[in-house]
């Protein structure tokens, strides 16, 4: 039996089950709360897992590994930290209150959340945050897709498209089949399996390049690699400077967390509060485990090239399929266990896509048809409209996702910075100021997700001090913003600030 066919049926029964896992919660949805929350009946392991999963989507297994093979840690490194340091401010400060504060008022989404919060009786910023999830989600999801295809058409030589629409096929299915309850589960599946592949490739690739003392000796021998202050130059052999600014914009990455519909859905669908303690500590060691070992297999891998035993990568970025593809030249058990490696990488993507799916579609269907539109459904409708609209969402990455030369995590860069931006200082107030109001909300939030968008393509190619991530400022401008324009308008009601004292009660 040859590798390739060992590969496929790996990948084939991974696919298969995640259809199951669908089939299986399509029987629990019978409204839009098990549709989009799973009931609020999520475990605390199933939370933690499917928060982590869904947030580190193909970036850990193909991006962060081909930043640090291209040019060393620094970079991978100084982002690894601050979204670290950001998941555990986002669960050991967001998670409990969001999850009480959103019972309390009835909310099944975000938008949904920021609306009911503020008392919106116009439902607008609902609407513009479900506009502005749909705006940074489509492209996301499209990275996605695009990881899929990249990852067939490199090992089997499969036609791009044809690849990337499967791919697309199978999460879009398992995810209007079984809705939240089939995304947590599966999510949970492929933390376990992206957790399998992370360890195997390590190892392999160590062995393969010679033991751990070869991987390091390469890696000090090389100007800046592991320096947290510098970075490789490879084209020149030299080390280039890692600025101060340049670290202060990369552990931005953190603040990201807080403005992330996909992982604060999460915190919503637990089945009790005092269980996020739990759900903190098991997602925090998952997160840092897991990035230090990707970092460390871009390191791996550029020590197998050294070594002469992986060829010098084009795409640094598929640095865990071409060690891969090794793996699977070493008899049948291997090439199995190189297929559920791939599965991982496909877990990775899928984890993230279906995430983003889900509340791409309760953003359309839920809070423009519904609220702001009011639009009036049964349930069932309710439910065909959303499954409507993940595909047409779907539909819409594909295309976007159409060139197979677009980069994992230049994409996923610009999207978590539109999320952190648009809603991390609206969801911080929102939760922590009782004293800001709706007009100041939808301030922040229009103002955040404008200046991504200008700081990225106007500020930024100015250089020097503005070469800033753009999260960053727009989640400053964004916080200005909110008190400001909170402190210019009316003080909340006396219902909306019982309301918060209720959801602040320890």
């Amino acid at each position: 039996m040859s590798a390739n066919v060992c590969i496929i049926i790996a990948i084939v029964v991974y696919l298969g089950a995640m259809l199951y896992v669908g089939f299986a919660f399509s029987k629990n949805n019978s409204n839009a709360e098990d549709f989009y929350l799973g009931g609020r009946k999520m475990g605390p392991f199933v939370t933690a897992m499917s928060a982590e999963a869904s947030d580190m989507s193909s970036w850990l297994l193909m991006g962060l590994p081909g930043v640090a093979y291209l040019s060393g840690i620094c970079s991978a490194a100084w982002t690894a930290i601050g979204l670290g340091i950001g998941t555990w401010l986002n669960w050991f400060f967001v998670s409990r209150r969001l999850r009480r504060y959103s019972s309390n008022i009835g909310a099944i989404t975000v938008p949904d959340f920021f609306s009911k919060r503020y008392h919106d009786k116009k439902n607008i910023i609902n609407a513009i945050a479900a506009i502005v999830i749909i705006i940074f989600f489509v492209p996301y999801t499209a990275s996605g897709f695009a990881a899929c295809g990249k990852l067939f058409h490199t090992l089997f030589g499969v036609d791009y498209m044809a690849a990337m629409i499967v791919s697309a096929l199978v999460i879009i299915g398992y995810t209007i089949m079984g809705g939240f309850g089939a995304v947590c589960t599966t999510d949970l599946i492929q933390s376990i399996v992206m957790s399998i592949a992370l360890v195997t490739v390590v190892t392999y690739g160590i062995n393969s390049a010679g033991g751990f003392a070869a991987v390091m000796d390469n890696a000090r021998a090389l100007p800046g690699y592991l320096s947290l202050n510098n970075t490789f130059d490879a084209a020149n052999n030299a080390s280039n400077s890692f600025s101060f600014i340049s670290i202060v914009s990369t552990l931005a990455w953190g603040i990201g967390y807080f403005g992330m519909p996909h992982i604060l859905v999460r915190f919503m669908a637990i089945e009790d509060e005092k269980k996020l303690t739990f759900s903190r500590r098991i997602a925090s060691v998952w997160v840092v485990i897991a990035m230090t070992v990707g970092i460390f297999i871009g390191v791996v891998g550029l020590a197998m090239t050294k070594a002469g035993s992986l060829e010098n990568l084009a795409d640094s970025e598929t640095v865990i399929v071409r060690i891969t593809g090794l793996i699977s030249r070493h008899g049948v058990i291997a090439a199995l266990i190189a297929g559920v490696i791939l599965a991982g990488i496909l877990a990775a993507t899928m984890s993230t896509s279906d995430s983003q799916l889900l509340t791409a579609a309760s953003g359309v269907s839920q809070n423009i048809l519904h609220d702001f539109f009011h639009i009036e459904m049964d349930e069932k409708k309710s439910l065909l409209t959303a499954r409507l609209t993940i595909v047409a969402i779907a539909v819409v990455a594909v295309f976007m996702a159409r060139n197979p030369n677009s980069s994992v995590f230049g994409i996923v860069s610009f999207a978590w910075a539109g999320f952190g931006a648009a809603f991390g200082a609206v969801m911080l107030c929102a939760l922590f100021w009782k004293r800001s109001t709706l007009a100041g909300a939808i301030s922040g939030m229009v103002a955040g997700g404008v200046m991504v968008f200008v700081w990225k393509y106007l500020v930024r190619p100015l250089g020097g001090a503005f070469d800033i991530y753009e999260l960053l400022p727009a989640f400053l401008v964004s916080l200005v913003v909110i008190v400001v324009v909170s402190f210019l308008t009316q003080k909340p009601s006396e219902e909306v600030l019982a309301e918060f004292d209720k959801a602040a009660e320890k």
